[in-house]
């Protein structure tokens, strides 16, 4: 497999890492690379940002004496994406769906490597909804003795592993598809941070809509529904996707390997049930929250409808008094109106107690 040197300018690394310069390699249009020698022992020296001729070496020696590759890749980099085509000469399908933030999730198995997509989120700051989700895609590319991770411009989880690798130089030795494991890990534990904010959301949800019954928990109610619906929907898909890293067997993962990904399996099932308890949680308060909201509508129209009762004989009696006969009833008796006063109120009084002990009110 041939490489062109003139998909980027670069030159050749130093031979020891340093890895302080994890952020931005030499060459911004190089892509980020860590490299292990074959059968070097634990705690050797990771070189790093290799030329496009040494991946290209790495890459035909292949997994008898290439040692262990990692590239990481910026799908936002028109040379950075060359090097997936001219350097490990991967399916154009698969580089395409590197390319578009739609790819669906999904796993993928070519002959000399695995491609899988997964997806990342992290809450928007940009935005001010604070429940507001921003959705990525992780790419995976593992061969035998090579991963190649592509994103767009920010992945917290690549940075927290290279920032593991500057510690643990180990890492490398054993093996890529260990190092495919640590990054999808990472990816999957972002969803933590979000489902125990939610957690703490529905703890105070039950003193803002029992106790207070604050007004702004409906929009509130809506927008964390809103978030575990989208959550589910984007973690669903990767549960298939690591059951069969899981229990399929494959010439590039050992068995031991995937033991590993069990693990971040059953992390995706346990954000899965707690996501699902949230949404019933969030449901039944929201039905208990427009309850309460009928039930003080009935009060309030209880309240009026026994004032309307009460009033009732003051309409009727005055009206009757108020025509213009000149012989009334009491027209001309001293007590005349308190009298009125008090035969509209027993009316008034009558009334209600005769619609209460018929349930009308």
């Amino acid at each position: 497999m041939a490489a062109r040197d003139d998909v980027v300018n670069a030159a050749t690394p130093s031979p020891v890492v340093p890895v302080a310069e994890i952020i931005t390699p030499r060459d911004a249009l190089l892509p980020r690379s860590f490299y292990i020698e074959p059968g070097a022992a634990a705690g050797a020296a990771v070189r790093r940002d290799l030329s496009v001729r040494e991946l290209a070496e790495v890459v035909q020696r292949g997994h008898e004496g290439g040692g262990q590759l990692w590239v990481d890749v910026d799908t936002t980099c028109r040379q950075h994406m060359a090097v997936l085509d001219k350097v490990f000469a991967f399916h154009p399908l698969a580089i395409e769906d590197t390319l578009s933030p739609s790819s669906r999730v999904k796993l993928e198995e070519f002959p000399e490597y695995l491609f899988a997509i997964i997806r990342g989120v992290r809450f928007h700051d940009r935005t001010d909804d604070p429940y507001d989700l921003e959705t990525f895609n992780m790419n995976f590319f593992l061969g035998r003795n090579f991963l190649v991770t592509a994103h767009g411009e920010r992945a917290d989880a690549v940075m927290t592993i290279m920032s593991r690798l500057e510690r643990s130089p180990d890492i490398m030795s054993r093996g890529v598809e260990r190092l495919m494991h640590l990054v999808m890990d990472a990816s999957v534990d972002a969803y933590f941070p979000i489902v125990d904010q939610i957690d703490e959301f529905v703890a105070g949800l039950e003193e803002r809509v029992f106790v207070k019954f604050d007004e702004s928990a409906l929009r509130d109610i809506f927008s964390v529904k809103r978030l575990v619906l989208e959550l589910r929907r984007h973690l669903t898909p990767q549960r298939e996707v690591f059951n069969v890293l899981t229990n399929r067997p494959s010439a590039l993962l050992r068995s031991e390997t995937q033991l590993y990904f069990r693990d971040i399996y059953d992390h995706i099932l346990r954000i899965h049930d707690s996501l699902e308890t949230y949404r019933d949680l969030l449901s039944s308060t929201l039905e208990s929250y427009l309850s309460q909201v009928s039930n003080r509508l009935g009060q309030i129209s209880k309240t009026l409808s026994v004032v309307a009762t009460l009033s009732i004989p003051f309409v009727v009696v005055s009206g009757m008094w108020g025509m213009n006969f000149d012989e009334l009833p009491l027209q001309h008796t001293w007590h005349g109106f308190w009298l009125m006063v008090v035969l509209q109120l027993a009316i008034g009084a009558l009334l209600v107690l005769v619609l209460r002990r018929r349930r009308l009110l």
